[in-house]
């Protein structure tokens, strides 16, 4: 007998919400962002004798099991900050100390790419922040938690040193190459991190956020978005968009000039940017029925 004949349901990929058929992969279109993912049961105690998969065991003693869930998210975030750090950093170092061959769009490219491949690779695991600006911005917005904010901003932190001193170990004494300071008045700067980072926050809360956005292309949209705000930005102010981009750098090649506008201004502009895409989203009742969209899944 078959088994849908002997009632054993067919498990399939659920379909993305707002978009026709199901999502290119099972685990893009679940919003990693919010808290309510639940984790498989785990055994809460030490056994003793466990015969075969599944069966009861006798228990030595009981212990809390840890937060797994937690620190996988905190893994992905720290690897994918690392390589955020390391490609965007890397990109004017070689273009310091071999005279120009990256040019801005070299720059732009690195930095663009390194936000694209981490978010298709870890998104679905720890929603790729990347970002203390972006992490602060969704928990304000009630799309994260703020019990794991300063976990999360803990864990990009680190990456983003850590992944700076290895820069330096590998182009010394070219570090300097790698900081973001600004060229222009200390205000135009900080108007300029916190327009970019606007930007760059609306466009994440669209996709992230809205079921009716194409999720599956998150990764491409944020990182062109990047692209784009560094190719506008890049020769003024340096275009960090990120507090880490610039901290990281700027801890290893002890230069500190201007840091508080990198920590301040892309946090604002996160903040405002994540809230004005909130404000005018539309809401269900009056958002138009789903269209056949075309996209890469065909």
């Amino acid at each position: 007998m078959r088994e849908s004949e002997a009632g054993t349901p067919t498990l399939s990929a659920p379909v993305t919400p707002g978009t026709p058929g199901p999502p290119l992969f099972s685990s893009l279109r679940v919003d990693s962002l919010s808290f309510d993912c639940k984790s498989m049961p785990r055994c809460k105690c030490l056994p003793i004798n466990a015969p075969t998969w599944g069966e009861s065991h006798t228990c030595l003693t009981p212990f809390s099991s840890p937060d797994v869930s937690l620190a996988r998210k905190l893994g992905a975030e720290f690897v994918g900050t690392f390589i955020l750090i390391f490609a965007a950093t890397a990109g004017p170092i070689v273009n310091q100390k071999y005279n120009g061959v990256e040019t801005l769009i070299g720059n732009a490219a690195c930095a663009g790419l390194a936000v694209m491949i981490v978010i298709l690779s870890t998104g679905h695991i720890s929603g790729a922040h990347l970002n203390p600006s972006l992490t602060i911005a969704f928990a304000a917005l009630r799309h994260f938690p703020w019990v794991q904010v300063p976990a999360y901003i803990g864990a990009q932190v680190s990456a983003s040193i850590c992944a700076s001193f290895a820069l330096k170990g590998v182009f010394n004494p070219f570090m300097s190459g790698g900081v973001t300071v600004p060229s222009v008045s200390i205000g135009q700067a900080f108007a300029l991190e916190f327009i970019i980072t606007f930007n760059l926050l609306f466009v994440v809360t669209a996709v992230a956020t809205d079921t009716r956005a194409v999720g599956e292309l998150a990764g491409l949209a944020v990182g062109a978005t990047v692209m784009l705000n560094i190719l506008v930005a890049g020769p003024a102010s340096g275009g960090s968009m990120n507090p880490v981009r610039t901290l990281g750098p700027a801890v290893a090649a002890g230069n500190f000039k201007a840091l508080w506008i990198y920590l301040v201004a892309p946090t604002l502009g996160a903040l405002v940017g994540a809230g004005t895409y909130t404000a005018v989203k539309l809401p269900e009742d009056e958002a138009e029925p789903p269209r056949q969209v075309r996209s890469f899944r065909r």
